[in-house]
């Protein structure tokens, strides 16, 4: 069975509000709903405070083209935006663009509802008295500072510097600067790793933090704040500051202790190698794993996946953050392709990655595994009917994040969680696959990286059959690339190497069919060095929080400007 820690009924939990009477002799206690003034008063209510300050993971990820993940993908060098000739919001993020003025509202707000819900239980928690022990209460605390420091980083890798509320109460606060962000973000995550007990690798606990997973996170911020920011160490808001020897010895920790290891083939972590298909997609069909055992998807919760948002069968319209949305976005466009199944045809695959990759390592086996080359007689049968109204097609397509069909007992094609997991047979509402947001190969790349050394790095290459290779920051590069394509972190690494420029700039005359019309990827805007120059790879603040604000808060540089509006092609 899949396993699930959302809890529906915290969804509204940052509207809790405390109830009186004006009348001494009316009994005020308030049976039927919880408020501040009745709520939390058990480590039970605690816990459900934790599952609504995590079921903001599934809100974020429901907002279409401005969450996170989707918007590390299209920037990058390794996606387009893809979609329909009326999808501009999901080709502006490519573009280094805008569309609207509150296009980035639903992500700014549902990570503040998440950082609202964690102050609040963090204010609440010294109340409870019916703790287990000592370390379960500080595995609750450590959950929730692990939420706030998540939320914080994926608010300043979007916006950069943001208004930073430590407290339930409302407040008009304007920018903080970045290093008082992470220096909050750092101290959070600090506090996690000295506080938490030691909780290994548990799959009936998948979905919650643990001091490992944030000793992992620690070293993704100090990569990033460090590179981006170009500074020696993260600061701590106590005026202290976090070395990378010591992230060092955390991720060493974490590696050592934490109980995760690489799952014995690449390609079962994906269910496109689940049981109902695998034997139906020519690809995967009578393969082995690369020990010679049957290959067999490692389902959403593994030894390799640290943190994931998950997702359940109960989606449906009144809440379809239940249900995996990206499966939805990135599936091809119109039409089923078995195994594949329609969606929305987002996030076209560059040619460049592909010929790239080809380039660099030709045997390679992650370029099959990840990338859906259209002619290739292993893979799809794609009708190219300019009728389907795809923009910026490539005939390359990516497979970690799509709708995956089975066929059932009368041969008909059904999503394939319908058989696995009873979910709906509906690839709007029926996509169950977790998203994996940090998994054990990116512990081991990190690790290559901010050690100089190439154990971890070989570690992931060996995985694949690859032959072991030196250290070098190019080659590291490389890796991840190759290794993380797809998973939401390729924008992120490209900024923090100062990589942007010359990585987009390829995408320049790069052939593609809007349409049914060949042309070339072009640049708008005013080309991506103007814009990235402009924006420092950030995004736009929503005007409507501009407006709240009163004139506290300010426009991030190089937007608000007309030239900074994708207008189509």
């Amino acid at each position: 069975m899949k396993r699930y820690i959302y809890i529906a009924a915290m969804a509204a939990l940052a509207g809790l509000t405390t109830l009186s009477s004006c009348e001494d002799f009316l009994d005020t206690e308030n049976y039927t709903q919880k408020t501040t003034g009745n709520f939390p008063t058990t480590s039970a209510d605690i816990d459900m405070m934790l599952a609504g300050i995590y079921s903001t993971l599934n809100h974020i990820n429901r907002q279409h083209t401005v969450n996170i993940f989707y918007v590390a993908e299209a920037a990058s060098d390794d996606r387009f935006g893809g979609g329909g000739s009326a999808d501009k919001a999901f080709q502006m993020t490519d573009k280094l663009l805008n569309v609207g003025v509150d296009a980035f509202e639903p992500f700014w707000e549902e990570c503040y509802k998440g950082v609202n819900r964690a102050n609040m239980m963090l204010e609440m928690v010294g109340n409870i008295t019916d703790w287990v022990d000592e370390s379960a209460k500080n595995q609750a605390i450590g959950e929730a500072k692990f939420m706030r420091a998540l939320l914080y980083s994926d608010l300043a890798q979007i916006f950069g510097e943001v208004p930073m509320p430590l407290a339930s109460a409302a407040e008009n606060l304007p920018k903080s600067s970045a290093d008082a962000i992470y220096a909050q973000i750092a101290t959070d995550l600090k506090d996690c790793i000295e506080t938490m007990p030691n909780k290994p690798y548990d799959p009936s606990f998948s979905g919650h933090a643990t001091k490992y997973i944030a000793e992992a996170y620690m070293a993704r911020v100090f990569l990033f704040y460090t590179g981006y920011y170009q500074k020696e160490s993260l600061p701590l808001v106590d005026g202290g500051s976090v070395t990378k020897d010591q992230v060092i010895t955390w991720l060493e920790d974490c590696m050592t202790n934490g109980g995760y290891s690489l799952v014995n083939d690449f390609r079962e972590l994906w269910p496109y190698t689940n049981s109902y298909t695998i034997n139906d997609y020519p690809y995967t069909a009578g393969k082995t794993a690369i020990d010679g055992s049957p290959l067999a998807w490692e389902t959403d919760v593994n030894t390799e996946v640290l943190f994931a948002t998950k997702y359940n069968v109960y989606g449906s319209w009144d809440d379809a953050s239940l249900s995996n949305m990206f499966p939805l976005f990135y599936g091809i466009r119109g039409q089923n392709a078995f195994p594949f199944g329609q969606g929305w045809g987002c996030g076209t695959v560059t040619p460049n990655l592909y010929d790239d990759w080809v380039t660099e390592e030709p045997d390679d086996p992650r370029i099959k595994a990840s990338i859906i080359v259209i002619g290739d007689p292993e893979e799809i049968e794609y009708d190219q009917n300019p009728a389907k109204d795809q923009m910026e097609y490539t005939g390359y397509l990516q497979k970690k994040y799509m709708s995956i069909l089975a066929y059932d007992a009368s041969g008909s094609e059904v999503v394939y969680s319908s058989l696995m997991y009873g979910a709906q047979n509906n690839n709007q509402l029926g996509q169950t696959q977790d998203l994996i947001m940090m998994r054990y190969a990116d512990v081991l790349l990190m690790h290559s990286e901010l050690t100089e050394t190439a154990d971890g790095m070989n570690q992931v290459r060996a995985r694949v059959g690859l032959p072991a290779i030196g250290y070098s920051l190019d080659a590291l590069k490389k890796e991840r690339r190759h290794e993380l394509a797809f998973e939401g972190i390729r924008w992120f690494d490209l900024m923090r190497w100062n990589d942007v420029v010359p990585a987009l700039q390829k995408q320049i005359g790069v052939k593609i069919n809007n349409l049914g019309t060949e042309t070339t990827m072009q640049e708008f805007g005013g080309g991506f060095a103007k814009r990235y120059q402009e924006t420092g790879g950030f995004w736009p603040i929503p005007k409507a929080q501009l407006d709240l604000s009163n004139g506290v808060l300010t426009q991030n540089p190089g937007w608000g400007t007309a030239d900074a509006e994708f207008l189509g092609w």
